[in-house]
């Protein structure tokens, strides 16, 4: 009679991983791909533009000025002496006709704080800019 020799031959029961790991290793690289990247800063030329596309900005419209120098900030030509008065003051203006058009018009030369801290204040208070005013580049040949 043959007998096996089952001590010779005996293994621990293991399931053979490398399928798993090769899955594991795949949604790893598609996670990797499709996760969106917050960008710290973005290069950016403003403001001029190339189109020649224009339009006349109508009377019915909040416009916000943006300076290079004190006072930073107005709304429709009149200027706020702080921060807190244009806050008060912009709030109010789309408060008593929300209808109306945001328009941003910012110095070429001002600082980029200033304009993000516009805008995080208009996001922040719901309120959408519908145009930025921009210069028309002209071509000197």
């Amino acid at each position: 009679m043959i007998r096996s020799n089952s001590t010779a031959y005996s293994s621990p029961i293991t399931p053979d991983l490398t399928p798993l790991l090769d899955i594991i290793f795949i949604v790893m690289v598609f996670l990797m791909l499709t996760a969106s990247v917050k960008l710290s800063s973005l290069e950016v030329q403003l403001p001029s533009t190339e189109s020649g596309e224009t339009k006349v900005v109508e009377k019915q419209s909040i416009t916000i000025n943006i300076l290079n120098q004190p006072p930073y900030w107005a709304i429709n030509g009149k200027a706020s002496s702080s921060w807190t008065e244009f806050q008060k003051s912009l709030t109010v203006s789309v408060a008593q006709d929300p209808k109306k058009e945001v328009i941003i018009a910012a110095d070429k030369h001002a600082e980029i704080q200033h304009i993000v801290k516009l805008f995080g204040f208009l996001q922040q208070q719901n309120i959408s800019a519908t145009q930025i005013l921009m210069e028309e580049q002209t071509n000197a040949k």
